[in-house]
């Protein structure tokens, strides 16, 4: 970095602290004495993607918070909880530094969360994302969460024997 009155490299941080999601930090030029302020933001790429029908769109986090919500009204699940999901997908590929996901692979990731919260909203969740349109689909999927449920709670059981 350069300042920007005189151009001179050498510069020292005089102050920082965080700003909203970015740091603000005071410098001055070692040269000619001027301070002056920058912001750093930690740069996350951006997120396509790849519906069903193979369209490519970009991902919209406001979408994914509403479809949570749909799923969770009159559940005792808090903002903070759809919140902290559609946040848990978003850093997920960010960390991941994936630029493409599948819409399968979000709701998979979704459901995981809503599992371990609510069985109701993770159903809900499901009935659209997965598209039921019967009731066997409903059954199908009560099921599987039972069976995933039991499946953990085995787990947890062998874990606690073996210590």
């Amino acid at each position: 970095m350069k300042c920007p009155y005189c151009g001179f490299e050498d510069l020292k941080v005089i102050d920082s602290r965080p700003v909203d999601d970015k740091t603000k930090r005071r410098r001055e030029c070692v040269r000619c004495g001027e301070r002056f302020t920058t912001y750093e933001a930690v740069e996350t790429p951006i997120l396509m993607v790849e519906k069903r029908d193979g369209s490519v769109q970009l991902f919209d986090k406001t979408k994914l918070i509403n479809g949570i919500v749909s799923a969770i009204k009159k559940r005792p699940v808090s903002a903070e909880k759809v919140t902290e999901i559609a946040n848990y997908v978003e850093n997920y590929y960010a960390n991941a530094l994936r630029t493409t996901a599948r819409s399968t692979e979000i709701g998979e990731l979704v459901l995981d969360r809503l599992r371990d919260i609510d069985p109701i909203s993770y159903i809900r969740f499901a009935s659209v994302y997965k598209d039921f349109t019967d009731i066997d689909s409903f059954v199908a999927a009560i099921s599987e969460f039972d069976r995933k449920d039991n499946d953990t709670e085995e787990a947890s059981v062998i874990n606690k024997t073996e210590e």
